[in-house]
């Protein structure tokens, strides 16, 4: 990778702030309330011997048994509008940008809480390994990268904290929708087979969205509102208006505040709905409005091109694979991260000495559905598991067992039973489908998740006057 230049790096921060709210975050669910927009006090008449009174702060949302104040909406639109700047996205009107970042920060709040009810945390050493792997795949040493965060005008305390959330609420969202994806053998043949078909036609498409989310089990009433308002976005863009500021003004998604961009992605790991929409769309075009279960989608295609073939020599490469089991011990609200390693140390200690077996163990302390079949795993290929669970597996030789290892889902002493290698194309084939599958899934799943978040967070919008 080049080296960062002040409009990248600003841009690599805007994205990991951008992206907290996953796949999308949801309007209020009931009556919309429009939250007041943030703003100077403004000046009031006073006698010359009295000072006017001055607002220090207001709280403009409350979020279950947290508050948004004035001031932290104020510090965020700064943050977003330098962002937005640096990437050359056309800023939509102030109180609608303002509208989007609160409701943002509302999703946030009620991930945050349920993150922290769940007893995840983000501790300080694991923080400084993520914020070290940004500054080294920028080729950064830490002393340049702070220097450039300062150039760029974000303070270093700042934008630690902010990954620290963010890193929080992928271990969430891992843990809330990552691991409850099932994937089907029958669903592998049936992507196998439709990919055979439409391989020689396949394609990437880079494309922009705006989602205009509707609650669920919401009332037609409500249904006709947000209708209206993806009417109102359709209206603008064929007004001429800016693709990239509707989004932002009106869009849902987490992607808004880049302009809706997508990105380039192959077809398959793309929603059919949008798929479908852009077949017969020119680059440059938008499509009608879209209905889904998620509420109305307004997709542009920005750009298409042909999907690169693999290498002929890739679907012949060995396959990996390890049969595998652990013992988790989970992190609760009332057994602490220090004590869940405390007790895998101690079980650990026992193995080492030969005092017990590893699967009479699991069956006894693993908090995993395993337990029952002595943490047996079975066996897993690259990409099954978790990446922390992964890198500490590959390092094992068969019959050792790990350290205590952190993974999102707690603690895990890891013992490889043993280990194979296929030569087998189709065993390639199927892991790549499988791979695919749970992308498209966990966006699905993401998505849905979080609208039903949003929709059981208690919100009570507050005037300045309040």
């Amino acid at each position: 990778m080049r080296k960062t230049n002040q409009t990248q790096l600003t841009a690599i921060a805007f994205v990991l702030l951008s992206a907290t709210a996953g796949g999308a975050w949801a309007q209020a669910a009931s009556k919309q309330i429009t939250p007041p927009l943030v703003a100077p006090a403004a000046a009031t008449a006073a006698p010359a011997s009295k000072a006017a009174p001055q607002t220090v702060d207001a709280i403009l949302a409350v979020v279950n048994t947290d508050v948004i104040t004035q001031q932290e909406l104020a510090k965020r639109m700064g943050d977003v509008v330098q962002r937005m700047k640096a990437q050359n996205i056309e800023l939509p009107p102030v109180a609608e940008l303002q509208k989007q970042l609160l409701e943002r920060m509302i999703l946030e709040r009620a991930e945050v809480q349920l993150a922290k009810e769940n007893g995840l945390s983000v501790d300080d050493v694991m923080l400084d390994r993520a914020i070290g792997r940004i500054a080294e795949q920028n080729k950064l040493s830490m002393a340049d990268f702070q220097r450039q965060l300062a150039q760029d005008k974000i303070p270093y305390p700042a934008f630690r904290e902010e990954i620290r959330q963010e890193m929080l609420l992928q271990r969430l969202r891992e843990r809330e929708v990552d691991n409850k994806i099932q994937i089907s053998e029958s669903e592998v043949d049936n992507y196998i087979a439709a990919d055979s078909s439409s391989k020689q036609n396949a394609q990437e498409l880079d494309l922009a969205q705006i989602l205009v989310r509707v609650p669920e089990n919401a009332t037609a009433e409500q249904i006709a509102q947000r209708a209206k308002r993806a009417e109102e976005a359709m209206q603008q863009i064929k007004s001429g208006g800016n693709f990239a500021a509707v989004a932002a003004a009106f869009s849902d998604a987490s992607d808004a505040l880049t302009g809706g961009d997508m990105g380039w992605r192959s077809q398959d790991r793309l929603p059919s709905l949008y798929v479908e929409a852009v077949a017969n769309l020119a680059p440059g075009q938008v499509s009608t409005i879209l209905k889904s279960a998620n509420g109305f989608h307004i997709v542009k295609l920005i750009n298409k091109r042909a999907a690169a073939s693999a290498p002929k020599d890739t679907a012949a490469a060995p396959v990996q694979q390890t049969h595998v089991r652990h013992i988790l011990i989970k992190v609760t609200p009332t057994v602490t991260a220090a004590e869940a390693r405390r007790r895998l140390v101690d079980l650990k200690e026992r193995l080492d000495n030969n005092a017990a077996k590893f699967e009479d163990l699991a069956k006894q302390y693993s908090n995993d559905l395993s337990a029952s079949k002595g943490g047996d795993l079975g066996w897993v290929y690259s990409g099954d598991t978790v990446p922390e669970f992964e890198r500490a597996m590959d390092a094992l030789k068969p019959g050792q067992v790990s350290e205590p290892i952190e993974s999102p889902f707690g603690y895990h002493l890891i013992q490889v039973v043993e280990r194979k290698t296929n030569d087998v194309s189709k065993e390639r084939q199927r892991l790549a489908a499988r791979m695919a599958i749970r992308e498209r899934k966990t966006e699905e799943a993401t998505n849905e998740w979080l609208r039903q978040l949003r929709d059981r967070t208690y919100v009570e919008y507050r005037n300045d006057d309040h």
